[in-house]
């Protein structure tokens, strides 16, 4: 029995996401840490608000957290108001290696995807998302 379309388009995600994945372990990145360095390039973050967006644990994000932390990719500040919470976001490193992955994840990307039709399609589709995102209620239909 064949695939819809819907189901084969969700095998080539898989393909390209594990294609990215090497591409980042080749700066020194998994992929987790590399969706986090991603996000936090838009400003910093609340660890719920990181969990929630990338359809991680809050556990799962603080692991990530402390490593990029360790390795000087990422700071923690303290709220002012609230002790207890912190926001995370990119050191000067950070941008750096995220520079590189996303350099490394690119170059990946070309070589798969040839055709610059195929490419450009795939950027309408990270548009698309971030559209839906922006939606009330929507990131979690995004995201989960």
């Amino acid at each position: 029995m064949g695939l819809e379309p819907s189901e084969r388009a969700a095998r080539a995600v898989a393909r390209l996401a594990r294609a990215v994945e090497r591409a980042v372990a080749g700066v020194g990145l998994s992929l987790p840490q590399y969706r986090v360095l991603a996000l936090l390039d838009d400003g910093s973050r609340w660890p719920s608000a990181v969990a929630g967006h990338l359809a991680l644990t809050r556990p799962s994000v603080t692991a990530v957290m402390d490593g990029l932390v360790r390795q000087g990719l990422v700071q923690r500040h303290g709220d002012e108001a609230d002790r207890r919470r912190v926001q995370h976001r990119l050191t000067a490193a950070g941008r750096r290696l995220l520079a590189a992955a996303d350099r490394a994840a690119g170059e990946r990307l070309r070589q798969l995807v040839a055709d610059p039709v195929l490419l450009a399609g795939l950027v309408e589709w990270d548009v698309a998302l971030d559209r839906l995102e922006a939606r009330p209620g929507e990131r979690e239909r995004v995201t989960r």
